[in-house]
């Protein structure tokens, strides 16, 4: 049996983006919840700010977003985007944890052991 200790940093990135994709995509509810990641979606002060218009706008945009370039993701797990909102930009981070939201997660690709925060911010909250 493979675990995902047994994977190749290439394979372990490339599961770990597909995991991060389904978890973005289900925020706005299109994803069963048996088949996502589990974790939380956040937004900050600022983001909160603009309205819940734009918002809502915003969690559409991350749920589609596919801009992902070797600059944006140097490790390749799609963990970051960067979108421009009316001339505002705006970030989102997915950070993984364990499963207690305490620390990392001792195994990323594991979805058993790590659990997801997605965060929606302006760059100058961070």
């Amino acid at each position: 049996m493979t675990t995902t200790l047994d994977l190749d940093p290439v394979r372990e990135a490339a599961l770990i983006a597909a995991q991060n994709d389904t978890f973005r995509r289900s925020i706005l509810g299109n994803t069963p919840v048996a088949d996502a990641p589990q974790g939380q979606f956040v937004m900050t002060r600022g983001v909160a700010a603009l309205g819940p218009d734009a918002q809502l706008e915003l969690i559409r945009r991350v749920a589609a977003f596919d801009g992902f370039n070797a600059d944006s993701d140097p490790q390749g797990w799609h963990e970051m985007g960067v979108i421009d909102f009316q001339g505002t930009t705006v970030w989102f981070k997915i950070d993984l944890y364990d499963v207690d939201y305490q620390y990392g997660s001792p195994e990323p690709s594991d979805p058993e052991q790590t659990r997801r925060i997605l965060t929606l911010l302006l760059p100058s909250e961070y």
